[in-house]
């Protein structure tokens, strides 16, 4: 991810992803992002996101959400 990437993602509002689903890269599972975690120390953004195809629930940081594909 670029600087300016990182930048951006910092600067989005991550209330406005949840609800919303994205692919684990170009053929990965979908997961559906389901709520706002926090940040690490550095502040990189966390976000809970769920599998579509096992259920379960994990943490992501948000600079890989925004690299992933959306999913319609």
């Amino acid at each position: 991810m670029t600087q300016v990437d990182a930048d951006l993602a910092r600067l989005l509002r991550p209330e406005h992803l949840i609800g919303t689903w994205r692919r684990f890269g170009t053929a990965g599972p979908v997961y559906e992002i389901i709520g706002a975690r926090g940040e690490l120390p550095g502040g990189e953004r966390i976000m809970r996101v769920r599998v579509v195809e096992s259920g379960e629930e994990l943490d992501y940081r948000l600079s890989e959400i925004m690299d992933d594909p959306k999913e319609r």
